[in-house]
């Protein structure tokens, strides 16, 4: 991966040795899934966040992107991505429920997912948009809504990613799951939470606990 990789990116500010040291701690981290590694390769995450804090762009901690939302750590990012696709050929139609920054939007669009992704603050949305084009990603359709909704009428989506801890998973987003669909998401309060990961099947919906997170929380309505 390595030498393909390395050959065909350039984004200047931060050397593709610094975004391949990340990408190998993430395979030492546990994540195996070849289509995920070569995204958080591909996506330059610099372009994600604050330039002051550029040097810390591929440190494996989460960093504040403004009006008190965070840009996940890239092992969580990884982690979630693999677990939406794994089983799956093709990633499929998916929903992203809390578009943040951008960066999983990024990740989800290099892993060659369709992505349809909700914010409900407009100014971070707006910063999210330009971060998107500043990485030459516009294929994602970005929303200003309400995540708890969803997006019925572009339903059912193939996998659904929350990005921000619910107490419980609305039931519009297990609605809007397709039939062999995966939803992940952070359960929990401030307190205490965890990634679960939901699989839909004719036989009901299938609950599997997975490690401890720390998100924001999900917050109804928008703003």
């Amino acid at each position: 991966m390595a030498q393909s990789l390395v050959a065909g990116n350039n984004y200047g500010m931060l050397s593709d040795r610094t975004r391949m040291r990340m990408v190998e701690r993430l395979r030492q981290q546990g994540i195996k899934d070849e289509r995920v590694l070569t995204a958080m390769f591909e996506v330059p995450r610099h372009l994600f966040i604050d330039q002051a804090l550029a040097t810390r762009a591929y440190d494996d901690v989460s960093l504040p992107i403004g009006q008190g939302q965070t840009i996940s750590q890239p092992l969580t990012v990884a982690r979630m991505t693999e677990k939406l696709l794994e089983g799956r050929a093709s990633a499929g139609k998916v929903l992203e429920v809390g578009t943040g920054c951008g960066y999983q939007t990024a990740v989800l669009l290099k892993a060659g997912a369709q992505v349809f992704s909700i914010e409900r603050l407009a100014g971070i949305l707006d910063k999210a948009r330009q971060n998107l084009r500043n990485a030459k990603l516009v294929h994602a359709r970005l929303v200003h809504g309400d995540g708890h909704l969803g997006l019925p009428d572009i339903a059912p989506f193939d996998g659904i990613i929350i990005t921000a801890a619910a107490r419980q998973v609305p039931q519009a987003l297990l609605d809007q799951l397709a039939d062999g669909g995966r939803l992940i998401l952070p359960v929990g309060d401030q307190q205490e939470q965890h990634l679960w990961l939901y699989e839909k099947s004719a036989e009901g919906i299938r609950k599997t606990k997975l490690e401890a997170a720390k998100f924001v929380p999900l917050l109804p309505g928008k703003q």
